[in-house]
């Protein structure tokens, strides 16, 4: 017998999550998603990735803005759901609304937790130089991401592999995951394990300010905060000359190499830092597409010795 789900989500990490569900054969009695925002150079209104997903299956869409006003708590509750699954769905959701399904709440979280509780796990995972991290589905409780554990896969962060990468990574392996967790919650052999206290860190929120980047630091770190901020907001450096433009680097690697920090020490935009080096491999100038460090350095000169700003 097919569950009654409410689903909630907002960005493209949650749409393969709700598809899988829905081909599963579950009854998805409304899907609950971020409100239109406004976004683009004309800043038109435009529907989340969760909200298109839904519409084009025909399944009502709410976008309420938070639940704090009493309707929006009595017509969730009005849905007498099984179970909600939540794929992040960008809101901490009150005591009440959890209590509401009759199974309880379940998160699809981007990491092994409790390592990465929180906004970011797949950058900070990365950006930490971790060298694997999981999906798991958890029963959510009223703490950040503190509810026992369900099921678990690991994924493997390899080299090179950039925060959009372990994206796509980690939101197709939720979607399996979360269904064969459906299924044994159905039948009652849904195992819950409390998270240990040992390990928790925090994934906070990206903030732009991060994104400048520092040579001085070690080139494994360098080059882990560069792929851990891409595609976005992009780590980035400053250019050379009276326009300061910022250069966005999408991806870059760790070398042998030796000069004082931020010195430029190949003509492959090999990049000193505080300890060995950093090759930049796909870069990004503003209001241009991406391109690789060899088509960039057809188009502008830094010389061997070249110092590139530091920041502290």
């Amino acid at each position: 017998m097919a569950l009654r789900i409410v689903f909630m989500g907002t960005p493209q990490f949650s749409v393969p999550v709700l598809e899988a569900i829905i081909a599963a054969g579950h009854e998805l009695i409304a899907v609950y998603t971020q409100p239109p925002r406004p976004a683009g150079r004309g800043m038109a209104e435009q529907k989340s990735p969760v909200h298109l997903a839904a519409e084009a299956h025909g399944i009502r869409v709410r976008t309420p803005r938070n639940f704090k006003a009493e309707e929006d708590r009595a017509a969730f509750a009005a849905l007498k759901a099984d179970v909600a699954v939540v794929a992040a769905y960008g809101l901490l959701l009150p005591k009440d609304i959890l209590d509401a399904p009759r199974l309880g709440c379940f998160n699809v979280h981007a990491s092994r937790l409790p390592r990465w509780r929180g906004a970011a796990p797949i950058q900070r995972a990365i950006m930490a130089g971790d060298e694997s991290t999981a999906v798991m589905v958890m029963r959510m409780e009223e703490g950040l991401d503190t509810g026992p554990v369900c099921l678990s896969r690991t994924v493997l962060i390899g080299p090179g592999m950039t925060a959009g990468d372990l994206h796509d990574e980690l939101s197709a392996a939720g979607a399996p995951l979360m269904v064969e967790a459906l299924a044994q919650l159905e039948s009652g052999t849904l195992a819950q394990t409390a998270q240990s206290e040992d390990g928790v860190t925090y994934a906070a929120k990206i903030d732009k300010r991060e994104a400048r980047i520092d040579f001085a630091r070690p080139a494994k770190l360098v080059a882990a905060h560069i792929r851990g901020l891409s595609p976005y907001p992009g780590a980035w450096l400053e250019l050379p000359g009276p326009a300061s433009e910022r250069l966005k680097v999408l991806n870059a690697v760790e070398v042998p190499g030796a000069g004082e920090p931020g010195e430029v020490i190949g003509n492959d935009l090999t990049i000193a830092c505080a300890t060995g080096a950093v090759r930049l491999i796909r870069v990004q100038r503003s209001g241009k597409k991406a391109v690789t460090a060899e088509e960039f350095m057809r188009g502008f000169s830094l010389p061997l010795g070249t110092r590139l700003i530091q920041y502290g």
